[in-house]
């Protein structure tokens, strides 16, 4: 699936977290760049992070991975279910054509009544899972000789008596077999109390594979959907800051492993040692190598370096080495753990960057992407991947930098309106500075919709002097 590259065009989002609605663009309209690039500005708790986490969702559901609970946790406390509807254009570079996708979903919160967490105290405490329901994948079709409009090609949310609707479309991709039909009606279910996507559902797509080649234009663009949720989505959120992602490494480098999965699910510890397989040590060191040409540029004189220490079996019984990672600089080294904040984020995102700004074909989402990082670097940095880049680069910035930096179509704001979260800037001119203009809206408020909820210095201050009581003499 290297011919197919898969763009995010806008996602709306409903009552998920403090998102009652909200629908956001990530189409450039102005300008034409190869890169895609959006930043997301606004006040703490305004959505940014909800954005984050529906395009981690999305992940989850093109993968055929199971949804953690924590999502359902996140649904708006005023609703029973979220709802998630994402815009994507498909290229098949290969045949010179492209598909525009709208896949949507909801989800909910249900008791699993088939366990127990055993780690309750009395172990009864009522466990729960994520379910998501009502999918519905869309499309329309486009190349030299046919355009076909958006039509519903998967459609879970109607009762049939088959596993999805339009019927056309099932016989197409299912055939007419009956009991193959009421294995796929199984699967459906399997999938909902699995928390799965059933039509991304690992046992959906067996049945299309054996069913319809892959040449047929939707078979083909399930496909390419399954491949960028495995291998062309990433998201990078607070919670693997210190890690470095193997996912995104080029095709050529995955050592393909049976038992364990591919290499390219690795994860290393910027702190303390990790266990792979030792076949996959010198693709580690290579990938090291590789993010060392940039990040000496970037901090200049710094590289870091792979130290390998005792062997280990990992739960496939294979044997593995255990590393760690390494920080020089002036001809001397110290375990990567003790440098600072800021040099193992931009470790951390380096090898996203590297490969969103030569692949056409990779997303990047990353929250707080100024964390720790110098706001300089932090805004050249995103006006070279702008200006240059190949990919898509989604991220949340508190550090306001980047606007001077980045063109004004790359960048959009949250507002105070949980009904209407998201909002791209009007009458902003060429050659109105976007940081200072961000600061006057804050004061005047001229756009459609508040972008800042205002503070009272007194209150604050009277505030510190009654918490203070508390604290003594």
């Amino acid at each position: 699936m290297n011919n197919a590259i898969v763009r995010i065009m806008d996602i709306t989002i409903k009552n998920f977290k403090n998102v009652v609605n909200g629908t956001l663009s990530f189409e450039n309209t102005k300008k034409n760049y190869k890169a895609s690039i959006l930043g997301l500005y606004g006040q703490n708790g305004s959505g940014k992070t909800a954005m984050i986490d529906a395009i981690a969702l999305l992940k989850f559901a093109l993968s055929g991975l199971k949804i953690p609970i924590k999502y359902a946790d996140f649904i708006n406390v005023d609703a029973e279910f979220a709802q998630i509807k994402y815009t994507l254009k498909v290229f098949n570079t290969k045949a010179n054509s492209q598909y525009g996708v709208t896949y949507e979903f909801k989800i909910k919160k249900e008791l699993d009544e088939t366990t127990q967490n055993v780690d309750a105290p009395d172990n009864n405490e009522e466990k729960f899972r994520t379910v998501i329901y009502d999918e519905i994948l869309s499309c329309s079709y486009e190349d030299a000789e046919i355009r076909k409009i958006l039509k519903p090609l998967i459609d879970t949310s109607v009762d049939s008596d088959f596993a999805f609707e339009p019927k056309t479309k099932y016989e197409l991709l299912i055939g007419k077999d009956k009991k193959v039909g009421n294995d796929v009606y199984a699967f459906k279910t399997i999938a909902a109390h699995t928390s799965r996507s059933f039509i991304f559902s690992r046992e959906l797509l067996n049945v299309i594979r054996k069913n319809t080649p892959l040449d047929e234009k939707y078979h083909y663009l399930i496909e390419a959907l399954v491949y960028y949720g495995n291998y062309g989505l990433f998201v990078f959120n607070t919670t693997n800051t210190g890690l470095i992602s193997l996912n995104a490494l080029p095709f050529a480098f995955r050592i393909e492993d049976k038992n364990s999965g591919t290499i390219g699910n690795l994860m290393i510890k910027l702190e303390g040692a990790t266990s792979i397989p030792q076949e996959a040590v010198q693709i580690v060191k290579r990938v090291i190598d590789n993010m060392n040409v940039v990040l000496k540029e970037i901090i200049p004189g710094l590289t870091i370096g792979v130290r390998e220490g005792a062997t280990d079996i990992l739960p496939n019984n294979k044997v593995a080495s255990k590393i760690y990672l390494v920080s020089k600089k002036n001809n001397k080294e110290i375990p990567l753990k003790y440098e600072s904040d800021g040099i193992k984020k931009i470790v951390s995102i380096l090898q996203l960057l590297i490969v969103v700004y030569n692949k056409p074909h990779i997303t990047v989402a990353i929250d707080e992407l100024d964390s720790g990082v110098f706001e300089y670097l932090l805004g050249e940095l995103l006006r070279i991947i702008s200006e240059k880049g190949k990919g898509q680069l989604i991220f949340t910035s508190h550090n306001l930098r980047p606007l001077e930096t980045l063109d004004k179509g790359f960048v959009a704001f949250t507002t105070t309106n949980p009904s209407q979260r998201y909002i791209r800037f009007s009458n902003v001119k060429p050659n109105n500075n976007l940081r200072d203009f961000y600061y006057r809206d804050i004061i005047l408020g001229e756009q459609s919709e508040i972008v800042y909820e205002h503070t009272n210095n007194y209150e604050i201050a009277l505030a510190f002097r009654e918490a203070g009581e508390f604290c003594g003499s």
